[in-house]
């Protein structure tokens, strides 16, 4: 199952409109499944592909079944136990893409657990916006953040939600309106595929052209071809694919990188919405009277920046799911 991308952006985009659940229809065959796994085992060089292969088959299929119906079941349910639909549909995909790269996965119950911790009492006058987490070293959060992207030393991480939320980069119009700032600077769409660098990113970031060539080749883990100030990124361009510090729009079909340098914009997209689903579920199950208080009485800005990003990442977090899985195909 591939998919091209052509010159024209509308049709590089990923097709948001579109039921992204249809795209897994390919993993939905015990022998096209196992296939796939043989595939991805032999990238490994794991010596038991066939038998790993054909015993994890049935069990990748079942955790992407297990969350699509966690996400339509999401989109059928009111806002109050919204986020744990989202969360527990999330984590079975994220078991999903586990199973691509440690064929022994779960090899331990040190990895069934959340990974997160959170305050267990909210203090009065909480906002969700400046609330923190806190990442454990054992745990699902953890581990996926290792396997599926390189991304190490998170073990007793804090991450304050509003720096989360700013690398959500379809939340850009709501933090705008709301914040009065923005969290991301869209680049410049140019002909054959460059993208230009607006004059307001080497403002931000107090760079001249030259330093921000420099950054920006050593956040990117693929290649960037430079012409002048302009870049190409032969990544996106083949598997529709974009990593930190760039960030792909699902609604505009355009990329942006965050409006001021964060200790956290390497942060893939899978691992900010696993963080921010985390706390928005526990915080629905444990926080009931504030959050019912918030759906029903909207009393600060908390209420339209979560209702937005519930509404994005029901959409985007399948997408991301099925962007991570398209790549083992090519």
């Amino acid at each position: 199952m591939m998919f091209y991308f052509s010159n024209n952006l509308e049709v590089v985009s990923l097709h948001i409109e579109d039921d992204v659940w249809k795209r897994f229809t390919v993993y939905q065959s015990a022998e096209t499944t196992q296939h796939f796994l043989k595939k991805c085992y032999k990238e490994i060089e794991n010596k038991d592909i066939e038998t790993k292969s054909y015993d994890n088959c049935f069990a990748f299929m079942y955790y992407l079944e297990q969350g699509e119906v966690f996400y339509k079941q999401a989109s059928l349910s009111p806002l109050s136990i919204r986020p744990i639909l989202l969360f527990y549909g999330l984590i079975h995909l994220i078991k999903a893409c586990l199973l691509t790269v440690d064929p022994f996965y779960p090899n331990s119950t040190s990895v069934l657990a959340h990974g997160v911790t959170t305050r267990k009492r909210k203090k009065r006058h909480y906002k969700f916006l400046h609330d923190e987490i806190k990442v454990q070293k054992n745990g699902l959060c953890t581990f996926f953040s290792e396997q599926l992207f390189h991304v190490k030393h998170l073990e007793g991480e804090k991450f304050h939600m509003i720096d989360l939320l700013k690398l959500v980069v379809e939340l850009d119009d709501v933090m705008l309106h709301i914040l009065r700032q923005p969290n991301m600077i869209a680049l410049e769409r140019m002909d054959d595929n460059k993208w230009g660098i607006p004059k307001e990113i080497y403002d931000s970031y107090y760079m001249d052209g030259k330093r921000l060539k420099e950054y920006l080749n050593g956040k990117y883990s693929e290649v960037i071809i430079w012409e002048e100030e302009k870049l190409k990124l032969p990544a996106f361009q083949k598997q529709g694919m974009i990593s930190p510090p760039f960030r792909y729009h699902i609604f505009n079909q355009n990329l942006y990188i965050p409006a001021e340098k964060y200790s956290n914009m390497e942060l893939p997209d899978m691992i900010v919405h696993y963080l921010l689903l985390y706390n928005l579920s526990m915080i629905s199950r444990y926080e009931t009277e504030w959050w019912i208080d918030l759906i029903k009485t909207t009393p600060n800005s908390d209420y339209p920046i979560i209702k937005s990003f519930l509404e994005i990442t029901e959409k985007k977090g399948p997408l991301i799911v099925e962007e991570y899985l398209r790549k083992k195909l090519l």
